[in-house]
């Protein structure tokens, strides 16, 4: 992997991750269109990337993670609770879960009925009665916690099915929204940590490798803190509609790309 071609990748991480368009579709076919070789390093690196995205949420909300107080603890208990169900899952069917990772078709799939998804959501929860994160209960957190699994199928995107799981249960769009960042940092930080206790030797045996980490991590930090404000005004102005347009035509794109023959995977 050149410099170049981890900055694009960082770029499209940063941009992606708290977007309802799926970061990890957009990097396999990212990673495909640079003609990258999928071996370790690069996979780890599409992981790892994730912690500068990880602290862009904890920047821009630091009141939340950093000021210590009662509201603070049940805050914590209930991020605990929401990642467990990932965990878990991720866990059980790791290998599963990185074979999928090497599918464009799975992924132009998930982006197609996924957008589908998105042009409708705004119409299915109208009544929220919940506008603070301090409002909603353990047992609603679980629940949004167990939609987030579902985006361990590439294409799916993290982002909508934990903000459509908090519109489920009644939160309001914002605060879905805000819980989804929320519910991003104990998530990735657990895959990022777990992808990087695997490849340290990978890692240590090789200053690029640790260089190129580092430089990615810092563009998708920034790119990221810029995402996540863009996002949240977008979505308070426009709701999910035009996402949904959006991976309805890269779905179709990616589809109608490999029924041509063009080879998306490497």
């Amino acid at each position: 992997m050149e410099i170049w071609q981890a900055i694009i990748i960082a770029i499209v991480e940063g941009l992606t991750e708290f977007l309802p368009v799926s970061s990890t579709g957009h990097m396999v076919i990212t990673s495909a269109l640079l003609n990258l070789n999928k071996d370790e390093f690069t996979k780890l690196f599409e992981v790892c990337i994730q912690l500068g995205a990880i602290l862009a949420v904890v920047v821009l909300y630091w009141k939340k993670f950093l000021v210590f107080d009662k509201d603070r603890v049940n805050f914590y208990i209930k991020l605990i609770v929401a990642v467990l169900p990932a965990l878990i899952v991720g866990y059980l069917f790791a290998d599963k879960i990185d074979a999928l990772l090497e599918s464009p078709l799975v992924v132009g799939i998930s982006l197609l009925l996924g957008g589908i998804v998105l042009l409708f959501v705004d119409n299915w929860f109208t009544q929220p009665t919940i506008e603070k994160d301090e409002e909603m209960n353990i047992f609603r957190a679980l629940r949004v916690g167990f939609w987030q699994c579902v985006a361990m199928i590439p294409g799916v995107s993290r982002s909508a099915a934990t903000i459509i799981g908090g519109m489920q249960q009644k939160l309001t769009r914002n605060v879905a929204a805000e819980f989804s960042f929320f519910l991003a940092v104990p998530t990735m930080a657990a895959a990022t940590g777990y992808k990087l206790l695997k490849g340290r030797e990978l890692l240590m045996s090789n200053t690029e490798n640790l260089k190129l980490l580092l430089i990615g991590n810092i563009v998708a930090f920034v790119v990221a803190m810029i995402a996540i404000k863009f996002f949240i005004n977008a979505l308070k102005k426009y709701g999910f509609r035009v996402w949904g347009y959006y991976r309805i035509v890269v779905g179709i794109a990616i589809l109608v790309a490999i029924g041509l023959g063009y080879k998306l995977s490497v």
